[in-house]
């Protein structure tokens, strides 16, 4: 009974302390790189549970995070964009291709690929994210062995990928069988767990815009990743930061790459339809 008391009352503390928490709305700023302005604040489609606009996590951060996304020099992923592209054009595996010799230019063949993820996969038939697809083209393709989710190699490949997308708004597809998917991703958005008893909703709807401590909570926008978080010092995939959500509700994280964690990514870029993506980009 105790610890069930002792439970119930760490949840409650937590959901006071955001309730109570200051509230400061995202800033009106422009982001902009290279002269390329990214849409940052989009109207919300027809039926998006979050309400008229659309809002980008970069409107959440401090002027000085701001500036480290808006100058590729100064913006810290930046490294593994460049890694990446050395990956790209590096011969791996019993085949001895590198990616470029079946795709070309990243440039033009890579362009709006990270936009649409995750898409749904026949030969795995589920939906699958950069990290799936990139895995079984060097499985298949190249005769190589797959890269861990977050590893440097992984997520050099991935940045570099996505960068080609940076400017293009999200487009997802939910029709056909990922329809059951992005309906299992919504249904455990909203799930509440752990000894918080939070689900996703929680912070990026309930209590949008308020402190949870220090930090600013935004609408919970997946069109940056993978990003460079100061915390973690690192770029890191979007499972990564799923993964530590989870377990800031005190409860049991679902695997990288699990089914569950699939699902909401495919839910939750639903949701962020129409904002640019900004993949690297950088928060704190």
């Amino acid at each position: 009974m105790k610890t069930t008391i002792k439970i119930l009352g760490a949840g409650c503390a937590a959901l006071a302390l955001v309730a109570g928490g200051a509230f400061a709305g995202p800033d009106d700023d422009v982001l902009s790189i290279d002269g390329e302005v990214i849409a940052t604040k989009v109207k919300a489609k027809e039926g998006n549970p979050i309400g008229d606009t659309l809002i980008s996590g970069w409107h959440y951060r401090n002027d000085e995070t701001q500036a480290l996304q808006m100058d590729d020099f100064d913006n810290p992923a930046f490294v593994y964009v460049q890694l990446g592209e050395e990956l790209w054009n590096t011969a791996e595996g019993e085949s001895g291709q590198s990616c470029a010799d079946c795709h070309g230019d990243a440039t033009e063949s890579m362009k709006g690929l990270r936009a649409r993820m995750p898409t749904w996969s026949e030969v795995g038939q589920k939906p699958w994210g950069l990290e799936q697809w990139i895995n079984w083209s060097r499985i298949e393709h190249q005769k190589a062995s797959e890269l861990k989710w977050d590893s440097q190699e992984m997520l050099a490949l991935n940045a570099y990928i996505s960068v080609q997308s940076r400017g293009m708004p999200v487009e997802v597809d939910i029709s056909g069988p990922l329809e059951a998917w992005w309906k299992k991703g919504e249904e455990l958005y909203y799930t509440r767990t752990g000894q918080l008893d939070f689900a996703c909703a929680s912070c990026h709807e309930d209590y949008n815009g308020m402190y949870l401590r220090s930090d600013h909570l935004s609408q919970g926008h997946t069109n940056g990743f993978p990003l460079y978080r100061l915390k973690w010092q690192g770029l890191g995939s979007l499972h990564r930061r799923l993964t530590g959500c989870v377990q800031d509700t005190r409860a049991e994280p679902y695997p990288v790459a699990s089914d569950e964690l699939t699902a909401i990514e495919l839910y939750v870029a639903w949701r962020g339809q129409g904002l640019s993506v900004e993949a690297p980009a950088v928060r704190q």
